[in-house]
C-alpha cells in the first residue's frame, strides 16, 4: 500500500513537472506582452501609431505610447526604453538621425512607401518652385511657417534656405499650429507657405501644391519604416512578427487622420479603420 502510495506521487510529481515546463515553454514563445511605441506628433503619426496599437492589444498586448520629439524617438528604441516606432521617414527626412542610431536598432522595412516631404502653399499662390519664394518673400512676411525644431522636415527646410539663397525665416511651432496659421490664411485669400508632408488630411480638405525644388533640397519620393530595438524579436517574437508585417497606403491613413480631423479620437478612428479593414489587418497577424 505504502509503495502504491509513493509511485502515485511519483506519477503526479511528473505530471506537475512536465504541466510546469509546458507553461514555460508557451510563455517563452510568446514573449512579453507589455509594448511601448514611441511617436512624433504629426497627424500621420498618431494615425498610424494608434491603428497598430489597436491590432497589438486585440492580439493580446498591452501597450503604451510615448508621445515624443524626433530625437527621442529614435533614442528611445536605440536604448530600449521604446519597443519600436512606425513613424521613420527615409531615406531624407530622418537621415541624421538613422545614421546615428542605426547600429542601435532594427530596421524592418517599409510599413507605406510614396510618401513626400516640401514647401506646401495654397494653389491660388502665384508661385510653382521654391525658387519663386526668393522674389516674393514680402509677400509672405518673409517667413516659412514650420512645425516642432526637431523635426526632419525643418532641417530639410533650412538647407532649402541655404541652397536657394531665401532671405526668409523659418518660424518653429507644431503641427496644430502649422494647420491653424494655413486656414487662417486660405480663410482670407492670404499667400502663405508652409513646411507640409503627404499623407496629411490637409490636402484633402484644402487645394495645395507642392513647389518643386530642383535642387533637391527636400530629396525624392520617401517612404515610412518601422525601427524597433534590437532585443524585440528575442523579447517578443509575436509583436515583432505584427510590426514586420504591418503595411498600408496613403489612402489608408488619410482614412484614419480625416476621422481624426472631423472630431473622433485617434483611438476611436484606429478602432473604426481596424474593425472596417479586417482582412487587411488579418495580413498582419497572420
Amino acid at each position: 500500500m505504502k509503495n502504491r502510495w509513493k509511485g502515485f506521487l511519483l506519477i503526479l510529481s511528473v505530471f506537475a513537472l512536465l504541466f510546469m515546463v509546458a507553461c514555460g515553454q508557451q510563455q517563452g514563445g510568446e514573449g512579453k506582452k507589455e509594448i511601448t511605441l514611441a511617436y512624433v506628433n504629426w497627424d500621420s503619426e498618431v494615425a498610424s501609431t494608434h491603428v497598430i496599437k489597436k491590432v497589438l492589444e486585440e492580439q493580446g498586448f498591452t501597450v503604451e505610447l510615448k508621445q515624443v520629439e524626433a530625437g527621442p524617438m529614435w533614442a528611445g528604441v536605440a536604448s530600449g526604453s521604446a519597443d519600436g516606432m512606425v513613424a521613420a521617414w527615409l531615406p531624407v527626412t530622418h537621415k541624421s538621425y538613422y545614421e546615428k542610431f542605426k547600429n542601435q536598432v532594427e530596421d524592418l522595412g517599409s510599413n507605406m512607401e510614396g510618401t513626400r516631404i516640401g514647401l506646401v502653399v495654397p494653389s491660388y499662390v502665384n508661385a510653382d518652385s521654391i525658387a519663386d519664394l526668393k522674389q516674393k518673400k514680402g509677400e509672405f512676411d518673409g517667413k516659412i511657417i514650420g512645425i516642432d525644431a526637431g523635426a526632419g522636415v525643418m532641417e530639410a527646410t533650412q538647407r532649402a534656405i541655404k541652397d536657394y539663397n531665401l532671405d526668409m525665416t523659418l518660424v518653429e511651432g507644431s503641427d496644430a499650429a502649422m494647420v491653424a496659421s494655413l486656414k487662417k490664411a486660405i480663410d482670407t485669400k492670404k499667400p502663405i507657405v508652409i513646411t507640409g508632408w503627404s499623407p496629411h488630411w490637409k490636402f484633402a480638405e484644402y487645394d495645395l501644391k507642392f513647389l518643386d525644388d530642383p535642387k533637391e533640397s527636400f530629396g525624392g519620393e520617401e517612404n515610412i519604416h518601422t525601427i524597433v530595438s534590437k532585443d524585440l524579436k528575442k523579447e517578443s517574437p509575436e509583436a515583432y512578427k505584427i510590426l514586420d508585417q504591418f503595411h498600408w497606403t496613403t489612402e489608408d491613413m488619410e482614412e484614419v487622420m480625416l476621422a481624426v480631423q472631423q472630431g473622433k479620437k485617434p483611438e476611436e478612428a484606429a478602432a473604426d479603420w481596424v474593425k472596417k479593414h479586417s482582412d487587411k489587418v488579418k495580413e498582419w497577424t497572420k
